[in-house]
């Protein structure tokens, strides 16, 4: 099946198994392999590291669990491949609810030291209408959204070279405040190539025209996703990331979009976790918190897959995750 069958009959499915996310990872450098029948699609990820190469299956397999031959099918196809490529392990994170995780039983499958994509999220139902989007926010945030409008703050989106550039140097600074790791711009630049106009990069600007916070969405069938974010020192006086989420709600509703990935929040009780103070501003928009299974490793060469796992482990500590 082609991927608007593959869509249809898996709902559950995102960008992360669509050609366009395939082409994106092809145009900085990986190879992209797409193993699809009429019971299941796979879209599978050759990564070189220095601790080895490892074969990345990222929102996949889509396949029905509940049918183990099928099951079984794709994930011997997946460990041939990945033989085939040299590969030390397979990290995988199916679309798959955290309940479900019996699923998973018996395929030699054992938890990753690392996420693999957004595991703890936010998604919101666009097909509900802007008054009940609104009155499911928290009151402050409906405030800090209404608050926006009043101070003349302006909200619109571009696809040109120049704000994607703009953004990585607004995202470079915003890493240095709050220390994380952004993306370099090849992969930015590669998001923008693949996805076109599908990969809008919002800007909410002050009533001054002073840039406050950006936000790139990448759209993708029935789901778009928050995916990266940024903002300058204008940010801490202005509610400028409120206006910019609302007016990407109401463009991705006009749109005919049906789901929005607010695209990671801390796991709960986790207060010192990385993502702890975006969770608060996240769900303060209402919506579905989801957890999916967490990321899955297939070891296939356990001497050279106990180095990584043992760096993997120490950077998940020291980063917060």
């Amino acid at each position: 099946m082609d991927w608007t069958q593959t869509m249809q009959t898996y709902p559950e499915a995102n960008f992360l198994q669509s050609p366009v996310w395939g082409r994106v990872n092809e145009l900085v450098g990986h190879k992209v392999i797409i193993e699809e029948t009429a019971n299941y699609w796979c879209q599978m990820i050759v990564k070189d590291a220095k601790r080895g190469r490892y074969l990345e299956v990222p929102g996949g397999p889509l396949v029905d669990w509940k049918n183990r031959e099928q099951v079984e099918e794709i994930f011997l196809k997946i460990k041939a491949i990945a033989h085939q490529e040299k590969c030390v392990f397979v990290r995988l994170r199916p679309q798959l609810r955290a309940t479900e995780i019996d699923q998973l039983e018996g395929l030699g499958l054992r938890k990753a030291p690392m996420h693999l994509h957004a595991e703890h999220t936010v998604i919101l139902d666009l097909t509900k209408s802007e008054d009940d989007l609104l009155k499911e926010m928290r009151r402050q945030t409906r405030y800090e959204v209404r608050q926006a409008d009043k101070l003349g703050i302006k909200v619109e989106w571009s696809n040109t070279e120049d704000i994607f550039r703009e953004f990585h140097r607004v995202q470079a600074e915003t890493a240095t405040r709050h220390h994380f790791v952004p993306p370099d711009l090849k992969m930015l630049m590669a998001e923008r190539e693949a996805f076109g106009n599908n990969a809008r990069l919002y800007v909410a600007k002050s009533e001054a025209d002073a840039p406050v916070a950006y936000g790139l969405i990448l759209i993708e069938g029935d789901e778009a996703e928050y995916f990266e974010a940024a903002s300058t020192e204008l940010n801490y006086k202005l509610p400028g990331a409120y206006a910019l989420q609302w007016q990407a709600i109401r463009d991705l509703k006009a749109l005919g979009i049906k789901r929005y990935n607010l695209w990671g929040i801390a796991p709960p009780g986790q207060t010192k976790h990385r993502y702890a103070k975006v969770t608060t501003f996240k769900r303060g928009f209402g919506g579905e918190v989801v957890e999916y299974v967490p990321a899955q490793d297939l070891v296939l060469n356990w001497a050279r897959y106990s180095l990584n796992l043992s760096v993997e482990t120490i950077r998940r500590k020291r980063r917060n995750l």
